[in-house]
């Protein structure tokens, strides 16, 4: 089996990367040129999708708009689960299996079943077109995932830490900000990569709930170029990677953290 690993690897490598490559040389077709080409690097290649797509949309707004959006429902997410983890942790083991049962459920249930409640609670409360109330709806969705995460880890923690510290005259605000919070940072910036590529490329909750053209994020923006007669691919997949580098950087950025924390959680839940 040894000898079959490195094939292997080189050949999910090239499932992942060859999809990669063609969004990447079409976003420098025309369409007419992608029509007649698909897969292969034709003559005439150049970078007019990139022209159209900050020329026909606000793109920079959009930007923000998503920036803004994922940045606050990662605080909230990160916040809310690294707390929920903290409780899940000191809770005796009866209640702590029934929270944390209860958060697993919420991992369990399809998004798509709840979308007509969200929407009719987010209609109640005045959330509809709102930034706040899709901040809100992503940051309850992907809080279950984020305990999931987050508590596996933190059930891997040396509770005498946590006893030591209490003995000392720590408070349990004090021992979850200065020993559980550090000690679970790979497993935090697991959280933080998974939750934030979600919010980042979602689309479901964004169609649903944003109304004005002005509070769009990025993908709902990209979806103006799908029309019902024909869809500017080459502009859609230029979108796709300009949008895709704010991932990319904070992957590469917290890539140590992930790993060791999706590790952890892999070998010690």
């Amino acid at each position: 089996m040894r000898f079959l690993r490195i094939p292997v690897i080189w050949a999910y490598a090239l499932v992942i990367a060859v999809p990669v490559l063609v969004v990447v040389e079409s976003s420098f077709k025309s369409l007419a040129t992608l029509y007649q080409d698909p897969l292969w690097p034709t003559k005439g290649m150049s970078g007019q999708s990139y022209q159209t797509l900050t020329s026909q949309v606000p793109l920079f707004r959009y930007f923000m708009n998503s920036a803004e959006v994922t940045v606050v429902s990662l605080i909230l997410i990160i916040l809310l689960g690294s707390m929920i983890s903290y409780a899940i942790l000191r809770l005796p083991r009866i209640p702590s299996m029934i929270v944390y049962g209860v958060f697993a459920v919420g991992m369990m249930i399809p998004t798509q079943v709840n979308m007509i409640p969200m929407y009719l609670e987010m209609a109640r409360l005045g959330l509809v077109n709102s930034r706040i109330g899709l901040i809100l709806v992503e940051t309850a969705f992907l809080l279950p995932i984020c305990v999931f995460i987050i508590g596996g880890f933190m059930r891997t923690l040396a509770k005498e830490l946590l006893e030591a510290a209490k003995v000392d005259g720590s408070g349990e605000w004090q021992m979850y900000w200065r020993i559980a919070m550090p000690l679970s940072m790979p497993a935090i910036a697991s959280a933080a990569v998974f939750a934030g590529v979600i919010v980042w490329n979602d689309l479901l909750f964004p169609l649903l709930l944003i109304k004005s053209n002005d509070k769009d994020t990025l993908p709902l923006a990209l979806l103006s170029f799908s029309g019902q007669y024909q869809t500017n691919y080459p502009v859609i997949f230029a979108g796709v990677l300009l949008a895709s580098i704010p991932m990319v950087v904070l992957y590469v950025f917290l890539q140590r953290y992930f790993i060791a924390g999706m590790t952890a959680g892999a070998v010690k839940g």
